[in-house]
Parts: C-alpha cells; sequence; structure tokens
C-alpha cells in the first residue's frame, strides 16, 4: 500500500466519497453533507487538504528574501508565529496567495494546491547571491484541517494540543512512529481552523486517530461553503493575475504598508494613497435554487439592472439549503448589505452582499 493509499484506506473505512470515483480526488462527502457541515459549524470537522502547496525556505536570508517578495512583514516574524501574504508582480497585481509560517530553521509556505512549482520558479528568478533555498516539499508532506468550535478539544484529546496559539501561531510535535508533525491555528478556510501537516506516511494514522478523539470526517461539499461564508479566496478560481492585490478583499490581513520596499510595493501603496480599488471580491448570501456559474454577472437591484461585477465561486450551504458565492463588485455598489441580481439558470435570483 503506498503511502497516499493510507490516507485513502482511512477515509474508505469512514464512507468517502470520490468525485466520478476516482480515489486520488478528494472525499467530497462522506454520506451526509449536512451533517458534515453543521459539524464544521458546531462541533470538529476533519477535512482533507493534502492538495495545498508546502514549501520550505532554508538558508540564514530566507527571511529578508521572502519578505522583499510577499506583501507583509515576514523579517518581523519570531519562531512560532505567521502572517498571510500574497506574492505581486512589479504591477502590483497576485502571483500567489501564500501563508508562512516561522520556525527556528527554515521558513514554510503554504499556498493554494498546485501552485508549488510556479512559486519556486518565480523566487528562483530574482536569487542573485542571497543564501537561501526553495523546496517544493508538497510531494512528501501533506495537511489535514481540523475546523469547528471543538477544534482545539479534539487536537488536544489527539495529543496534539493547540491551546495558547493564536492566529497562525503553531506548534511542532510527534506523530505516531516518530514522524515531525506541524499543528498549525489557521485562517483557511476561516475561524476556529487548525491545520496538521506531516509526512504523508503519517497521514492515514492521523486521520484515524483524529477521528477516534471526536473529529467528524467530512468532504468537499461541506467545505466550499465554509470558506465561501468565510470570505475566504483561492489563488487561480477567485484570484488570478489579472487582479490587484487590493481587490481580494484581504488588505488587512495579508498586506503591511509600514515593511518598506518590495516587489509590486508602488502600485499597492499608490491604490492605498487613493483610498480604493475599482471592485473588490464580497460574498453573496442566495436563496435556494440553482447556483450561479463562475462569471455570472451580477447586476443592480432596479428595474433596469446594470451588470456591476461576477460570480467566481458559488456552493450550497447544506444546513438550510440557501446558496453562497464569491463576487468582484464594482466600487460604489459593494457595500455590506446591498441587494443584487445574480444570473442564475435562466432567469435571475436576488442576494445580499456580505
Amino acid at each position: 500500500m503506498s503511502v497516499q493509499d493510507s490516507l485513502a484506506a482511512a477515509q474508505a473505512r469512514a464512507g468517502a466519497v470520490s468525485d466520478d470515483g476516482c480515489p486520488a480526488a478528494l472525499p467530497r462527502h462522506f454520506g451526509d453533507v449536512r451533517g458534515e457541515y453543521i459539524a464544521a459549524c458546531t462541533g470538529a470537522a476533519l477535512f482533507d487538504a493534502s492538495d495545498r502547496a508546502q514549501l520550505e525556505l532554508t538558508g540564514r536570508d530566507r527571511a529578508k528574501f521572502l519578505h522583499n517578495f510577499c506583501t507583509n512583514d515576514v523579517r518581523g516574524l519570531a519562531a512560532g508565529s505567521g502572517c498571510e501574504a500574497f506574492v505581486a508582480n512589479v504591477q502590483g497585481k497576485v502571483l500567489g496567495q501564500i501563508f508562512v509560517f516561522a520556525g527556528e530553521q527554515a521558513l514554510w509556505a503554504e499556498s493554494t494546491p498546485g501552485s508549488g512549482p510556479g512559486l519556486v520558479a518565480h523566487f528562483s528568478k530574482y536569487q542573485i547571491t542571497e543564501d537561501v533555498e526553495f523546496h517544493d516539499r508538497t510531494p512528501g508532506w501533506g495537511e489535514l484541517l481540523v475546523c469547528g468550535p471543538h477544534a482545539a478539544q479534539v487536537l488536544a484529546e489527539a495529543g496534539l494540543s493547540a491551546n495558547g496559539l493564536g492566529p497562525l501561531q503553531h506548534r511542532a510535535y510527534a506523530a505516531p512512529g516518530g514522524a515531525p508533525v506541524s499543528v498549525r491555528r489557521h485562517l483557511f478556510p476561516g475561524e476556529n481552523c487548525y491545520a496538521v501537516v506531516a509526512p504523508r506516511p503519517s497521514l492515514g494514522l492521523l486521520w484515524d486517530q483524529l477521528v477516534k478523539c471526536g473529529a467528524h470526517p467530512a468532504g468537499v461539499l461541506a467545505f466550499e461553503p465554509l470558506r465561501i461564508a468565510a470570505r475566504m479566496p483561492l489563488f487561480g478560481r477567485d484570484i488570478t493575475p489579472d487582479n490587484l492585490v487590493q481587490e481580494a478583499g484581504r488588505t488587512a490581513q495579508a498586506v503591511s504598508f509600514s515593511k518598506g520596499c518590495y516587489l509590486g510595493q508602488e502600485p499597492i501603496a499608490r491604490i492605498d494613497a487613493l483610498g480604493h480599488v475599482n471592485q473588490e471580491l464580497r460574498g453573496v448570501r442566495l436563496p435556494a435554487g440553482p447556483l450561479p456559474a463562475a462569471g455570472a454577472d451580477v447586476s443592480t437591484n432596479e428595474a433596469h439592472p446594470r451588470v456591476v461585477g461576477r460570480i467566481t465561486s458559488a456552493a450550497v450551504a447544506p444546513d438550510d439549503g440557501r446558496g453562497l458565492a464569491l463576487a468582484y463588485v464594482r466600487r460604489g455598489y459593494n457595500a455590506v448589505g446591498m441587494a443584487v441580481q445574480v444570473a442564475s439558470g435562466d432567469g435571475f435570483v436576488t442576494g445580499t452582499l456580505f
């Protein structure tokens, strides 16, 4: 049995259903999407996030280098702390979305699935004499997410206590068999979420241990509405290289305006001085019914609607069947609480921005 099969086997025992029966896909659900979603909202749900990119930066200049090529203050991170950031180009447009975790001997940058090779290539292009090395650890390392108000209790029961960790702080443990494991208090997909990051051979044992301690196995159909409800975008779906950093709606969490120069700093600072971008990502609450497709128009809620935005992601909230979506909406029409019309199916539905 391969190391990836060990996780798949653990999930199969829990009743995992994958897309089109493909065992390599993340589980879509475990037989009860509504129960899985409710567990994430009121208890503790366990998600497979083993497809997320895991990069390790080593060398004495690692913090200085990454500090110069992302939007947040990496040099100011003490070991055991972390930050959210964007990797931008010289125009201030997004090339990547990362969560940085500082250790004693390395920095780890976690990112969107499939983004590892591109980020390594981007960083390597700018390396000249700095003592820094970039390692894509995704093939050997994976991640599980425990989410919900009882997540910390489950982790403590499993011997992986996250008590006392602030947002993006992390702590090292030993996995079953002695392998290293990092417990990270995360912002992805939202609050009350903790990542358990470990070598892939340990993931199956960790999955079983967390389920035994009270985590409810859950799949993508429960995860997506959680992510969207938290207004957490994904690079490649909700953010692309066409988007300016401030359009993603994560400026307060992911951008430092006091850190000094970095690639993309000038246009990002200029936008901040002007006070706005022309569009920004918003959440949209929708009634039950057909979900809008990615790219669907968002229009003003008036007799003669004007198109003011477009949908990027949508999912059903399993507890009540209503829709949740993310959308870019033009300035002047994107106030929280504003009613909008969204193209869905053969007509339009009325939604509310959040």
